[in-house]
C-alpha cells in the first residue's frame, strides 16, 4: 500500500493526473507559482521523489525529464480506502460508519459502482409476500 502523498506531492500529482500527459518540471512550476511561491529545484526534487516512490515514470528529453503518472488518481484513492479499511479491527463497522458519512449522492455513486463490479444480474425472484425467497429461507433456517 502506498503511503499517503504529502501536501506538496499531492499538489504536483494533481497536475500530472489532471493534464494526463508527460509534463516537465517547468510546466508544473509555472502552474504551482499561480498559487504559491516555490523554487524550480523544489518542484524538481518533488518529481524526483515521486519517481523514486514509483508514482511517476520519466523519460529524458535533452537535459531534462518529462514525467508521467504511473496510475490514476482513482487508483490512488482506492488504495488509500482499502488500506484504511483493512487496518480496522472491525471492517464491517468501519464500512457502516463510512457509508453513514456519505451524502445521498455519494451513496448513489456507491450503488452504481457495486452494480458495475457485479455486472449484469438476474433480479431476485419475489414470492407473494414480496420477500426474496432465498433471504426468507436463510432467515428461517430452512
Amino acid at each position: 500500500m502506498p503511503r499517503p502523498l504529502g501536501e506538496l506531492e499531492d499538489s504536483v500529482m494533481t497536475r500530472v493526473w489532471k493534464w494526463n500527459r508527460p509534463v516537465t518540471v517547468r510546466e508544473v512550476l509555472e502552474d504551482l507559482q499561480q498559487e504559491r511561491s516555490i523554487a524550480y529545484t523544489t518542484v524538481m526534487t518533488v518529481l524526483d521523489n515521486l519517481h523514486q516512490k514509483g508514482w511517476v515514470r520519466r523519460e529524458a528529453e535533452g537535459r531534462a525529464y518529462r514525467y508521467e503518472a504511473v496510475s490514476t488518481r482513482a487508483a490512488y484513492s482506492a488504495a488509500l480506502m482499502n488500506d484504511a479499511w483493512t487496518q480496522s479491527d472491525n471492517p464491517t463497522a468501519a464500512l457502516v460508519a463510512f457509508f453513514g458519512m456519505m451524502s445521498p449522492e455519494q451513496r448513489e455513486a456507491l450503488r452504481d459502482a457495486v452494480r458495475i463490479v457485479q455486472g449484469p444480474e438476474t433480479p431476485p425472484v419475489q414470492n407473494t409476500a414480496g420477500e426474496n425467497p432465498a433471504a426468507a429461507e436463510g432467515a428461517t433456517g430452512g
